[in-house]
């Protein structure tokens, strides 16, 4: 049904443009109009534009459509185009408000926007394609701004893998490429403001170090647990966690980075980065696609996993003793203490949920992390030159310790180019 109104007010309108000289009206524009007109449910229309040419909506009308889902009353839309003097939206039933104005696409840079309402609070545009969220600012953008860096998002990320589906964050630096990508995990909690313990700021990150790559930000799912993971393994909480690892490699690799190198100007390099579990799996996603990551940064990787409720379980090491020395480039950090008595001769079960338990800011991995890293250089990894590990004593396990540290990372990635 759908298809078939997109086709018929399609024809309908390439007839009338054809008569009248009007530009020919675009499916996104049909799509929203036939929302607007209640002909269309709104998820359908969301995840079609979104993917599409995305929001707001730029029509053969000169105009830009705005749609916003609340239930409150009274929303209004303002930005640099008016002058932010607030344009009342209009409620077309079940919580969904619309406004059309005139914008000429020659306004230049005057892109920022939000939605107010009558006491002005004011929000960004949930909705929109490009848009800024940390400390310095909070807009949405009528479009994909230059000379200036900012975020393109893409809610509702399905997976071919059978994994959930999620959102995705690119940050864009303020040139046109073509880019270099890191991909990083645990995705929501990287630009945002609202993260937990404000996130590891990367936007901030990113200006201070002049940063001219991309950072794609894959949020994690319900099952982060065994997305993130190479191996089963019971976790101190008393859960069994059956891995799903090679999906989430294989998600990462078949389908996130194609839809990414299709969406922008790219170059063949990429790397991987995250923190505890997401350090993990970038250690493991490199490991299953040999050659195609240039580098992987894993800030306290949980390396212990795989024996944190069994004796012999098979651990991230494992796999790279296996495969070699590879033509990656591997940073490897940590905060914590080593335990008082000295690292163990023989890591064992004991050391690994030591450093995953209740207290693990006094530990955050040392153990496992260290071992990790004496096995690669056994293998013929070096430091400084194609691994750099460090400890930074005392640091606790969480984002506010990795936003400290990630801009070292974030500068091996720009300067190692080439």
């Amino acid at each position: 049904m759908l298809s078939k109104l997109h086709t018929d007010r399609h024809t309908t309108q390439s007839s009338h443009s054809r008569h009248h000289g009007r530009p020919e009206m675009t499916p996104d524009e049909a799509l929203i109009r036939a929302l607007m007109a209640k002909q269309v449910g709104i998820n359908s229309v969301v995840r079609q534009i979104s993917y599409s040419g995305g929001f707001p909506v730029w029509t053969s009308r000169g105009t830009v459509i705005f749609l916003l889902q609340s239930n409150r009353e009274g929303w209004a839309v303002a930005g640099d185009f008016n002058d932010w003097n607030p344009f009342p939206m209009t409620n077309i039933g079940h919580h969904l408000w619309v406004a059309e104005l005139k914008i000429p696409k020659s306004i230049g840079q005057k892109l920022r926007y939000l939605y107010f309402l009558p006491n002005g609070e004011s929000i960004s545009d949930p909705l929109s394609l490009c848009f800024c969220d940390d400390f310095e600012d909070s807009c949405s953008f009528l479009k994909r701004p230059s000379r200036r860096q900012y975020l393109m998002r893409w809610n509702d990320f399905t997976s071919p893998q059978g994994l959930k589906s999620r959102p995705i964050h690119v940050l864009v630096p303020p040139n046109d490429g073509p880019y270099d990508v890191l991909y990083a995990h645990d995705g929501q909690n990287l630009f945002s403001k609202d993260s937990i313990c404000g996130g590891w700021k990367l936007c901030e990150r990113m200006r201070e170090i002049g940063g001219n790559f991309l950072i794609v930000g894959i949020w994690n799912s319900p099952d982060r647990m065994s997305e993130y993971t190479h191996a089963d393994d019971v976790y101190t909480d008393g859960g069994y966690y059956a891995t799903l690892g090679h999906k989430y490699a294989a998600f990462v690799e078949e389908t996130v980075r194609p839809f990414i190198e299709s969406h922008f100007r790219t170059t063949a390099r990429a790397g991987l980065m995250g923190s505890s579990l997401g350090g993990l799996i970038s250690l493991y996603i490199s490991n299953c696609y040999p050659g195609r990551y240039d580098s992987v940064f894993a800030l306290s990787p949980t390396t212990a996993w795989g024996r944190l409720g069994r004796d012999n379980g098979t651990l991230i090491r494992d796999y790279y003793e296996k495969a070699g020395h590879q033509n990656t480039f591997l940073y490897i950090d940590h905060g914590g203490s080593f335990p008082t008595e000295g690292m163990p001769d023989i890591l064992d079960r004991k050391a690994a949920i030591r450093d995953e338990s209740d207290w693990a800011s006094a530990y955050d991995n040392c153990c496992y992390t260290f071992d990790f890293v004496s096995a690669l250089a056994e293998i013929g990894y070096r430091q400084s030159v194609d691994m750099f590990y460090q400890h930074i004593p005392g640091a606790p396990h969480n984002e506010d310790a990795w936003s400290a540290r990630v801009s070292k990372p974030l500068r091996i990635f720009m300067e190692k180019r080439g």
